[in-house]
């Protein structure tokens, strides 16, 4: 995809991050404001499952650029980590693709003229719309991303174990390695001393091919009997066929964990990771406190 390409794509976005927040009362997840996006324009399968070199959905990488700008431009804040919120200015705020191209080129022209003053990274290093998340932290969740999928299958399975005992759960074990059919482990969740639950989940160490709606199907289908509830992890990603069949109508809900969604889930429970401390400067932030800019 070229550079005018990938341009195009968040500014045609930066609007619909705005109109999704208002429907969502002013406030949302970044995949809640994706999900409304890609409803609203009926996003096809092939877009929503499109991904970047490194994995990263494509189109939802597109959504968060686009939400990059309008934090800058005051039109949504950014204190509060994992949640999306519009400002006051945000609530009022009605963007075209006219004054999108205006946002845009404004912020590229405060980046060049900070970066000069202080002799930074040239612009290709700080500013370049590449196919990652925009941001430090994004860098490291692709580290982490990638690091998943370099275990074996046998080792994310026994992984998952781990993870799986550290949410909570009693009685953790792995099936054998073969003739599994279909299930890595099982284990009990207690909800109270009264009600418990038979938990049998699945793992599957993918790097690019989507685990698909027929995957999904037979795993419910070894889940019949044997389980009241089941997870499905992979480090990759689920078709939006197998997405829609893991909440198919009528049938038992399949908790599905993806390669970004279980990054989340090592992140918020420090586990695999050694927290550091550290911070860069906001130059867009100061940017709008100098009076030489």
């Amino acid at each position: 995809m070229t550079a005018d390409k990938k341009q195009a794509e968040f500014l045609k976005w930066m609007p619909e991050v705005l109109n999704a927040l208002r429907a969502l009362d002013g406030s949302g997840k970044p995949k809640e404001v994706s999900n409304w996006i890609a409803k609203k324009f009926d996003l096809s399968d092939k877009v929503l499952e499109a991904t970047t070199k490194t994995g990263v959905p494509r189109f939802h990488n597109q959504v968060q650029w686009a939400r990059q700008y309008l934090v800058w431009e005051g039109l949504l804040d950014s204190s509060k980590r994992g949640t999306w919120t519009l400002t006051k200015e945000g609530l009022k705020a009605s963007l075209d693709t006219k004054s999108s191209q205006e946002i845009f080129t404004k912020w590229v022209k405060i980046h060049a003229t900070v970066r000069a003053k202080v002799q930074s990274k040239s612009e290709d290093e700080v500013h370049e719309h590449t196919e990652t998340a925009p941001s430090v932290v994004e860098s490291a969740r692709s580290s982490l991303l990638k690091r998943l999928k370099a275990i074996t299958p046998e080792g994310f399975e026994r992984m998952m174990k781990y993870v799986v005992r550290e949410m909570g759960f009693e009685s953790v074990e792995n099936t054998q390695f073969v003739k599994d059919h279909g299930i890595d482990g099982y284990g009990t969740l207690r909800v109270n001393e009264f009600i418990t639950f038979r938990v049998i989940f699945q793992c599957k160490r993918y790097s690019t091919s989507p685990v698909s709606r027929s995957e999904v199907g037979d795993f419910r289908s070894a889940m019949i009997g044997r389980a009241d509830k089941g997870i499905i992890f992979t480090t990759g990603r689920f078709s939006e066929d197998a997405k829609r069949e893991a909440n198919r109508e009528g049938a038992p809900a399949i908790e599905l964990f993806d390669g970004e969604k279980l990054v989340d889930l090592l992140e918020r429970y420090q586990i695999g990771i050694i927290p550091v401390t550290t911070f860069e400067v906001d130059e867009p932030f100061f940017a709008k406190f100098s009076n030489n800019i």
